[in-house]
């Protein structure tokens, strides 16, 4: 299987953005992934992220994950909200344009959980249809008015010893949250998950 991911542009609300694509042969779905904060020095080639784009990978879906705009080599200014939603919703009409009628699945890590459950919400109401959203440690504070997609698969995944999103902010959350959805916690697990990133990645294949 290739493993090496192409550099290309795609066009944003303001200006260009970069991201990393990946082709797999036989693919059932395609995946984009979302990074996190940018102020706090979240790209795209975050180690989660990284880790969310392989395990779809290794689970048959084209992959493909961006800098939000003023991030890297992405044009524009930071927006720091409804701006990097603008950012993923023009990439997932490029992904749509590239692969037609394969099932979309969102993947979002913190800051990018926000940004991946609001385009799931966006393309839901355009009547474009979402199979998965997974949420990794998210930002659910951002996500008080923020219309969520209700049919789509949901999946949180929650480190117990988060230092960045309180976990009793996304536990409280999930209990208000009327849809269906899983909660999934990593004991032990910093917000970074760092040494459990082989953890997170047994999680998300057999959801995948």
């Amino acid at each position: 299987m290739l493993t090496r991911e192409t550099a290309l542009f795609i066009q944003g609300p303001s200006g260009q953005l970069e991201a990393l694509s990946l082709e797999v042969p036989d693919a059932r779905g395609v995946a984009l992934v979302c990074h996190p904060n940018p102020v706090q020095g979240g790209t795209m080639l975050n180690k989660v992220v990284s880790t969310l784009q392989r395990t779809a990978r290794d689970s048959g879906l084209h992959t493909l994950r961006f800098n939000y705009r003023g991030v890297g080599n992405s044009e524009g200014t930071h927006d720091m909200g409804a701006g990097e939603v603008d950012d993923a919703e023009a990439v997932a009409q490029w992904l749509g344009e590239q692969y037609p009628n394969m099932p979309l699945t969102l993947m979002g890590f913190s800051f990018g959980g926000f940004v991946a459950a609001s385009l799931a919400g966006r393309l839901e109401a355009q009547g474009i249809e979402v199979q998965q959203l997974f949420m990794i440690a998210p930002a659910v504070m951002r996500l008080e008015k923020t219309p969520l997609a209700q049919r789509c698969k949901m999946t949180v995944i929650q480190p117990e010893a988060d230092e960045v999103v309180e976990p009793q902010l996304v536990y409280d959350w999930s209990s208000a949250l009327e849809r269906p959805h899983e909660l999934l916690t990593v004991a032990e697990c910093g917000h970074f998950f760092h040494g459990k990133l082989t953890d997170l990645k047994d999680l998300l294949l057999p959801r995948l």
